[in-house]
Order: structure tokens, then sequence, then C-alpha cells
């Protein structure tokens, strides 16, 4: 018997009616091209500050800001640099941007499967619900719903009351917070571990029933091991009890935590308007699922709770996934609208700042970096789901 011979190496084809070279060059002048266009008019923009005497670069950012912030979710005074406060509207936009996120795909998970429930006046709702809030442009909302917090709420002296413990007025909703411990920490490490290990637990599942059939209950014990472990965690750390109670004073509710009617007006408004487009996603992505399908799940035994479970959404993500990506992007983006209530995030912040130093192209480059970080991170995360339930070829 002859040995097989190993196919020789195909020499790399470096002249001009070479498509492989030619492709690289087009490339290369396009990029040449996009680089001398960035640079004209970088040294055109920078040229004419110059001869108007507009002063220009980053340095301000060290400088004290001089203006305080209704919303801190980290400590920050008026005597600190730009950088902090710029650092400051960063975290508020993330604050509205992953809450948001969360509570859309709820609510409008949620109202979309409600389109294909068989009670009639479920259906109704949820079909009035996307055409009202889809409709209605999303500044409006804002507005509508800034004004009902902070005119129709009582004052903050007689706010609505529920158990005595959370509170509802015209200076926002307060709630009682526990007093930051060793215990506390622990517990939140507890929980983060007992996740992890739900999900090691859900991929085991998962694997063992690909192999024999079998199937093992994932949920309830993720559920168990995320607060056992948190239980451990918080009993290790002393098991302490103590909690910032709000209570009603003189001028207004003092004492536990809050959020004030600016974050609620643009988490209500984004959430509610966002919610509406992704119900209608996952409506199309659902009725994209061959009807065969379900029939078949009814056929094998399942309730219409277990079908829509086990069988139709999962199949429908494939078809959902990418389209919902462009709703996060959008609340993200729309985040910005919340300059017009006076909500400080990072636009709030830049407008203000290039009030006080003129420097309007730093702190437009600034905000243009935030918006597409946040957009490239949460396309990212979205294009690995997205990957992960794609569907695999054997």
């Amino acid at each position: 018997m002859t040995a097989a011979r190993t196919p020789p190496k195909k020499k790399r084809d470096w002249s001009l009616r070479s498509r492989a070279l030619r492709g690289l060059l087009y490339q290369l002048i396009a990029i040449g091209v996009i680089a001398l266009g960035v640079w004209f008019l970088a040294h055109n923009t920078l040229e004419n500050m110059r001869v108007r005497g507009i002063q220009s670069g980053f340095d301000f950012l060290t400088g004290p800001a001089g203006f305080d912030i209704g919303e801190l979710p980290i400590p920050y005074e008026a005597l600190d640099p730009y950088w902090k406060a710029f650092l400051v509207g960063v975290l508020n936009t993330l604050r509205v941007a992953v809450v948001g996120i969360l509570l859309t795909t709820v609510i409008g998970t949620l109202v979309g499967v409600g389109r294909f429930s068989p009670n009639a006046i479920v259906r109704g709702l949820s079909y009035g619900y996307v055409e009202l809030f889809r409709n209605v442009p999303i500044l409006l909302q804002l507005l509508t719903w800034y004004l009902l917090l902070t005119e129709w709420l009582p004052n903050p002296d007689e706010p609505l009351s529920a158990f005595g413990l959370f509170y509802l007025s015209k200076g926002g909703f307060s709630f009682p917070v526990p007093v930051w411990g060793q215990g506390q920490a622990l517990a939140g490490g507890g929980a983060l571990l007992g996740l992890a290990l739900a999900w090691g637990w859900a991929r085991y599942a998962r694997q063992r029933f690909e192999r024999t059939g079998q199937p093992l209950p994932t949920f309830l014990p993720g559920v168990a091991l995320v607060i056992g472990i948190a239980l451990l965690g918080w009993l290790a750390g002393g098991a302490p009890t103590a909690w910032q109670v709000p209570k009603v004073g003189d001028v207004s509710v003092e004492g536990g935590s809050a959020l004030t009617p600016e974050y609620l007006s643009v988490l209500i408004g984004l959430t509610l308007y966002t919610s509406s487009f992704v119900a209608e996603v996952v409506r199309a992505g659902i009725q994209s699922v061959p009807r065969g399908q379900t029939e078949a799940a009814g056929a094998l035994g399942l309730a219409r709770g277990q079908q829509m479970r086990l069988v139709v959404l999962p199949q429908a993500l494939r078809v959902i996934i990418p389209p919902i990506t462009n709703q996060y992007l959008n609340l993200t983006k729309n985040s910005s609208l919340a300059v017009a209530i006076g909500y400080p995030d990072v636009v709030s912040i830049s407008n203000t700042a290039i009030n006080q130093t003129g420097r309007a192209v730093e702190c437009i480059a600034l905000i243009m970096l935030v918006y597409l970080t946040t957009s490239l991170t949460t396309s990212g995360v979205m294009n690995w789901y997205n990957r992960r339930a794609a569907i695999k070829e054997r």
C-alpha cells in the first residue's frame, strides 16, 4: 500500500490579478480615506477654535465642578472634580437603563404572551396596553408621569402610607433598608455564590436530559440554593436585624431610602413605552412557531402553560432575541430624554459642564463615548446569548 500524499501547499498569489490582494488594497485605501477625513475634521475644528480663542482639551475634568447633583449613587460634593460629576451622571444613566431593561423584559413578555390568552379580557387588556403606550411619544409620557407624581400626590408631610413602612408623596417613594454590615455583605456574597451554583445545576440537568432523556427540576433547586446560601452568609455574619425605617417628619419623610419623582418618572415612562414594543416582538416570535408544535405538545398531554413555557417560547427565542436587542438599545438611548424633567443623567451633567466651561466639543464627545460603550456592551451580551440560543447543527 502506498502512503497518502500530502497535498502541496498553495502559493499565495500577490499579483494584481489576485482577488485577495485587491480586496486587501481596497480595505487599506478605505481605512486611509476614513483616517484622513477624521484628521481633517479634527484639525479644522481645533484650528477654528484656536482662531476664535476657544479653549479645548479635557484638562477641565480635574478642576472643581462647583455644582450640586440631586441624585447621588456615590458620595459627591460641589468641590469635587468634573470627572466625578460625570461619573455620577453615568451611574444615574445606568440605574435607569439596567433596571428598565429588566422590568421591560418581564412586562413585555407577560403582555406578549397575554395576547394569546384564551381569556378575552386578558387579550383585550394586552392589546389595549400595546396600542396605548406604543402610540404616545416617549417624551410626552415622561412629562405626564412627572406631572402626576409631582402634582397629584400628597405633600411630603402627609404621604400615602402602607403598613407604616412605605410612603409615597411628591417627595418620592420611601422604603426601609437594612443597616449595612458584615451580615449583609456575607448574605450578598452567598446569593451570588448561590446563583453560580444554580446555573451549574441547570447546566448539569440540561446535559443529563440530553444524554438520558430524564428531566431534573431546576427552578426550585435554584431558588433554594440562592436563598439557602444567602441565609447561611447572613447567619455567619451575626444575623443582623437592624433596619432603617422611614418616618414622617415635620416637613418630609425621614430615614430609610427613597426614589425621587424624577427617577420614578423616567423609569416608569421608559419601561411602559419600551415594553409595548417588546410585547409585539414576543407576539411575533410566538406566531412564528408552527402550529404543529403546539398540537404535538397538546397530544403529549401538556397543559397550555406548559406548552408555552416548554415548547413555544424556547423556539420563539431564536426570532425574539435580535429585535429585542434593538429595543434594549433604544431604551438606553431614550434615557437621554430624562434631561427634560430634571433627572441628572450624563446628558444633564454635560449640559451644566458646557455652560460653566464652554468645552462643548469635549462634553459632547464624552456623551457619545458613554452611549457608544453602553450600546456596544448591551449588543455584545445579547449577541452572545443569541449564539447560545441558536439551533445547533449536528
